[in-house]
């Protein structure tokens, strides 16, 4: 009887264990090219979320859903998909590698445009000032004896 028991209970868990193969691959499978679109767009809208969140919440902005939308995809499509690599390691890893050069090459842009504007704005705060500074000068008249 015993043995029994130890047996079931050890068939058990062996035939738990062995269903437990990780995701299998979804039917709306979300491309790796759409998945790092979607993770750049998720990632930018949560770093907005949190620098301006009464910004979204007063738009009526929800990052996920917003990015839902924009992807045409539901939450569930993007959870499978999600799970699905996640459970493949080696393609998630190059999904993240390339959300985070797509992160970076970004940060390089918008800091580049950033710099651009601000020696703009100094040009120009320079040549205003030499314009004022050269109208403050007042010329000597000359006076004929």
């Amino acid at each position: 009887m015993k043995k029994n028991l130890i047996y079931a209970v050890f068939m058990l868990v062996l035939m738990g264990c062995s269903q437990f193969g990780g995701p299998k691959k979804p039917k709306n499978l979300i491309s790796k090219n759409d998945m790092v679109s979607i993770l750049v767009d998720l990632s930018l809208l949560s770093s907005a979320k949190g620098v301006n969140k009464m910004v979204l919440e007063n738009n009526g902005i929800s990052p996920e859903d917003y990015v839902y939308k924009t992807h045409n995809i539901d939450s569930l499509q993007f959870l499978n998909s999600n799970s699905y690599y996640s459970y493949n390691t080696e393609d998630y890893e190059v999904i993240l590698k390339r959300v985070e050069d797509s992160l970076n090459a970004l940060k390089t842009k918008y800091k580049a445009v950033i710099n651009e504007k601000l020696n703009k704005d100094m040009k120009s705060k320079q040549l205003n000032d030499s314009n004022a500074s050269s109208d403050s000068i007042r010329k000597k008249s000359r006076r004929i004896p």
